[in-house]
């Protein structure tokens, strides 16, 4: 059986009612086996952070009327692009940057390039120079998939005491 699966494009100041909640619907059936670290149980937390940035854009995945993943992320301030404390060394000419906040895809639709084509749909327009993203550290097969979609690994942080250490994810968006 082959599924269709429709992409909706939200941005900050048009975003439906319910839409935080629908985001942390999907986090926590992706995250089910999770849910009792302090970290993962602060996710609502970051979506009203990204939500409410300037610039946020977020693509969420349907299949008919069930949300079955989501991308979302914002640009960042000019200067102050946490990432460039990593061994990327972005010339002078290209400085600005789109932050890939989550890539999620719920655990009934993966492995059927949904999380591929929200990526690519969420940076299609984006002006930026380069996108980065964190993958944790514990998950190099997710790495080496962000690895086929041309990030490199520019370092490694941990931004929260209690979050995962992860690999800083770079990647330029136009040559």
């Amino acid at each position: 059986m082959t599924i269709v699966i429709d992409l909706q494009h939200y941005g900050h100041g048009s975003l439906p009612e319910g839409f935080k909640q629908m985001l942390i619907g999907v986090h926590a059936d992706a995250y089910a086996d999770a849910m009792d670290d302090e970290f993962h149980q602060r996710f609502p937390w970051f979506v009203d952070h990204w939500s409410e940035t300037n610039g946020f854009t977020c693509v969420v995945a349907f299949d008919g009327d069930e949300p079955t993943g989501f991308a979302y992320g914002a640009p960042q301030q000019p200067g102050r692009e946490w990432w460039r404390s990593t061994t990327f060394e972005p010339d002078d000419d290209h400085t600005t940057t789109y932050a890939v906040s989550e890539v999620m895809v719920r655990p009934q639709w993966r492995k059927q390039g949904i999380s591929d084509r929200l990526h690519e749909a969420l940076l299609r327009s984006r002006n930026e120079d380069f996108a980065v993203l964190l993958v944790d550290v514990t998950h190099p097969r997710v790495q080496e998939l962000y690895e086929s979609w041309g990030y490199d690994k520019a370092g490694e942080q941990q931004p929260f005491a209690d979050s995962p250490v992860y690999a800083v994810m770079v990647k330029r968006l136009h040559p």
